[in-house]
């Protein structure tokens, strides 16, 4: 079984790119984040051209922000749209849908970004955290979160910490809730498989940062025991990133089994230009 994941930033505007990749990838379960869709209007949108593919669709949309989806070709069981006991802001948004598919529980998942340290939008993020805990925590062994974390598990996970200083993804509560997660048994299968390794899942717009690779890596696979025992290779589609109108994130893609097109390794191609030098680059909203 093939499982991915891709906040795709607008199904809308990635239709030119996520039709074809999902023809060459063929993933069986692909999670998305950032739909920014209705679901009437994501079905309406694709629901034909999916069909056709074999997939079947669980939806929690809505309209011009947020939303998310699983796609399956294995199965789509006891869906569950929103996170019980999630907080709003201040109403709630659409942030996670669950599902079974081939025998594994799939959790979509598009946390809050937080903003600012200490701000409204950030203690919004922690708290939906915790009520993700509690829901995973009341779920199946053979579970998987996969998706936009919005938060870098370790400096080893960001270009350079340096640039990173007193913005979110990177603080230290924002970690702990990570963990608390993690705790439950979820393990980290792209970082297991590649330790060290220079991997990131997204890259700003602006300043040139993909083709300089100033990335972090916010985009997980969390798997249960018996699922990450299944794992034969776990990688960032970079080429989905590259030319014309992409996302500003990465698929990630873990097989489960067999490797139909091998383990490719962290990225494909590789990074483009490493930061060596401490310090050396800012994040464009710092410059």
């Amino acid at each position: 079984m093939r499982i991915a994941t891709w906040n795709v930033n607008s199904v809308k505007q990635r239709m030119p790119r996520l039709l074809p990749w999902l023809d060459e990838r063929r993933p069986d379960v692909v999670c998305l984040q950032e739909t920014k869709l209705t679901d009437e209007a994501f079905a309406g949108l694709l629901g034909e051209q999916l069909r056709e593919r074999g997939y079947e669709a669980a939806l929690h949309g809505e309209a011009q922000w947020n939303g998310v989806a699983i796609l399956s070709r294995v199965g789509l069981e006891d869906v569950v749209a929103g996170l019980a006991g999630a907080p709003g802001f201040p109403h709630p948004e659409a942030r996670a849908v669950a599902a079974t598919c081939g025998g594994i529980r799939v959790v979509s998942v598009y946390v809050p970004n937080g903003r600012v340290p200490d701000s409204d939008h950030y203690r919004y993020k922690l708290d939906w955290l915790a009520a993700l805990r509690a829901s995973v925590a009341a779920g199946p062994e053979a579970t998987v979160v996969c998706g936009d974390l919005n938060i870098a598990p370790t400096d080893d996970d960001v270009f350079d910490p340096a640039a990173y200083v007193g913005q979110t993804h990177v603080t230290a509560p924002e970690r702990a809730a990570l963990a608390e997660l993690q705790a439950l048994g979820l393990r980290d299968v792209v970082r297991e498989r590649w330790p060290g390794e220079r991997v990131f899942t997204y890259w700003d717009y602006r300043a040139g940062m993909f083709h300089q690779d100033l990335g972090m890596r916010i985009d997980l696979i969390l798997a249960s025991a018996s699922v990450a025992e299944r794992v034969q290779a776990a990688w960032v589609d970079r080429k989905a990133r590259k030319g014309r109108g992409p996302s500003d994130h990465a698929p990630v893609i873990v097989d489960l089994d067999e490797t139909p097109d091998g383990d490719v390794g962290p990225v494909v191609p590789p990074p483009s230009r490493p930061v060596t030098t401490r310090g050396a680059k800012r994040l464009p909203q710092a410059s």
